[in-house]
């Protein structure tokens, strides 16, 4: 924040592009996540996560309570994260049709560059304590409400035809999350290609009349 105070001795950086330092709670967040990934939270003890930091077990304290509260912070973030991408994109754009092909888009991609914490999120669920896992599973039904009232206003205002229109976003959110288990950048389809077909193919299922 400027302040209109000049820093006395203060030498400005000359490298407009210097990287941020890293920090350590960032380290071991990053760390945690690459190991529940590759060997599961029950399997990954705090000492494996401190010496891929680098770091004392004991020095983990400063950043966390426990290792449990990690996996709620890994969780959770993936999902209020995807909220806000989701909820900013759609922020400027109107029409059942192009909500839905817009918050497609979103899902395809964020589950594709954020795969490892995506598989965390549906696999270790049974892992949080109760009162974290209702508070992760609010955060997936406000995520979801957002695709079931897109499809339900389609319905109403003639853009889809489903009975259905709960199911079907369910339909779609799980095909959707499933690119994240098969996407390889060195694959046949890129993703923009992929996000395309599936959206095509989802408004063609839904479609009241041609899309």
């Amino acid at each position: 924040m400027h302040t209109g105070t000049r820093m006395v001795g203060a030498v400005p950086s000359t490298r407009s592009d210097a990287a941020p330092k890293t920090s350590t709670a960032d380290l071991i967040r990053s760390a945690a996540i690459d190991l529940f990934f590759e060997h599961g939270y029950e399997a990954t003890s705090l000492r494996a996560i401190a010496g891929e930091v680098g770091i004392q077990v004991g020095s983990l304290y400063n950043h966390l309570t426990s290792k449990e509260s990690l996996l709620y912070s890994i969780m959770s973030k993936i999902i209020e994260d995807l909220l806000s991408d989701l909820d900013s994109r759609l922020e400027a754009v109107e029409g059942s049709v192009e909500r839905l092909r817009e918050g497609i888009a979103v899902h395809v991609f964020f589950h594709t560059a954020r795969s490892r914490e995506v598989f965390i999120g549906n696999s270790e669920l049974r892992s949080l304590t109760p009162a974290h896992r209702r508070k992760v599973v609010k955060l997936r039904d406000q995520y979801e409400s957002r695709f079931i009232d897109i499809v339900s206003q389609g319905v109403a205002d003639g853009s889809f035809d489903t009975a259905d229109p709960k199911m079907a976003a369910w339909a779609i959110l799980a095909v959707g999350t499933s690119t994240s288990t098969w996407f390889r950048p060195d694959g046949r389809l890129q993703l923009d290609d992929i996000a395309t077909l599936y959206t095509d193919l989802v408004l063609k299922g839904l479609a009241a009349r041609p899309v």
